[in-house]
């Protein structure tokens, strides 16, 4: 499984060298609240870019691991906790009956992420993805299942545990191979992204020696 493991992870951290090249600092006003995904994150720690790395890069690689821990939790459940898969099984089918859902599908550095930047005062949008996600007319949702008994109400509580707990070891080995790429990590934020940091606080002083 360690194999496994440092293998996936690396290949994770080689598709995130491959996008770095193609980041480029945003324009839109900051955002309103802490991403829940990286803010504190073990993931942004292990990868050593907790200091002086903007959002998106940080955000890129933690949805590239959640998507290596992701895959594992998902072949334990499948082998290992029937009741709980059966569940996410149907969960499954009912979300392929639903409406438009703008937020599959997306490379992994946006998911996530607000679906839509902020509006300007002066030009508010006539509509949003997140309108168009929530616009499904009851009629055409499906239809709800039967109600889950006491036993198979406990039986999907353990399993839930254990699939947090098996999700908390993932992620800590996870963690453990990512530190092992810290090198080359550091590497491409040097090469890609310090440059532009750099250029932009050059154009921030400019503006302000101007004024």
């Amino acid at each position: 499984m360690d194999g496994s493991i440092e293998s996936r992870v690396s290949a994770e951290v080689d598709n995130w060298l491959r996008w770095l090249p193609r980041w480029r600092p945003g324009t839109h006003r900051g955002r309103s609240r802490l991403c829940r995904q990286c803010f504190g994150s073990p993931v942004i720690a292990a990868a050593g870019l907790v200091t002086d790395v903007p959002h998106a890069v940080q955000h890129a690689m933690a949805m590239r691991m959640k998507l290596v821990i992701d895959a594992f939790v998902d072949e334990y459940t499948e082998l290992n906790l029937p009741a709980l898969s059966r569940e996410l099984r149907l969960n499954e089918e009912r979300k392929a009956n639903t409406a438009y859902r703008p937020a599959e599908g997306l490379d992994p550095e946006f998911k996530g992420l607000d679906l839509d930047p902020p509006a300007a005062e002066e030009a508010p949008y006539l509509f949003t993805f997140s309108e168009l996600a929530q616009s499904e007319s009851p009629d055409e949702m499906p239809p709800p299942p039967p109600p889950l008994g006491p036993q198979e109400k406990a039986a999907i509580r353990a399993e839930l545990s254990l699939a947090d707990d098996y999700a908390k070891q993932m992620g800590t080995r996870v963690c453990v191979a990512l530190a092992e790429h810290r090198g080359r990590i550091n590497a491409g934020i040097a090469e890609f992204v310090e440059p532009q940091v750099q250029a932009l606080l050059a154009d921030l002083e400019r503006s302000l020696d101007i004024r």
